[in-house]
């Protein structure tokens, strides 16, 4: 079964609770193709009904950052005041600002 599995691609397994709710990444499994993967993750992972939808995405389609990088990646953001909202007036009556 372990020469099987090396063979079949790696899925990254997302599922929505409620509706209204994000995606939220749960695990990770093992399937031939998509449709198989989509059946195992709704098997394992939501075997007591805990989702509305799931999400099954190869490992290999999935490009990220790395923790290491969080300095240099978000710091340009930091140099543009454009984008904090200091320069405008709000109102008294607008709530939560």
């Amino acid at each position: 079964m372990t020469g099987v599995k090396a063979e079949w691609p790696l899925y990254e397994v997302f599922v929505r609770g409620k509706r209204g709710l994000n995606h939220v990444h749960v695990g990770s499994l093992h399937a031939p193709d998509d449709q198989m993967a989509l059946r195992h993750a709704r098997d394992v992972y939501t075997r007591r009904n805990e989702g509305v939808s799931i999400w099954v995405v190869r490992s290999s389609a999935i490009t990220a950052s790395s923790p290491d990088e969080k300095d240099p990646l978000f710091a340009p953001s930091g140099d543009k005041v454009y984008r904090h909202p200091t320069f405008y007036d709000i109102p008294a009556d607008v709530p939560h600002m």
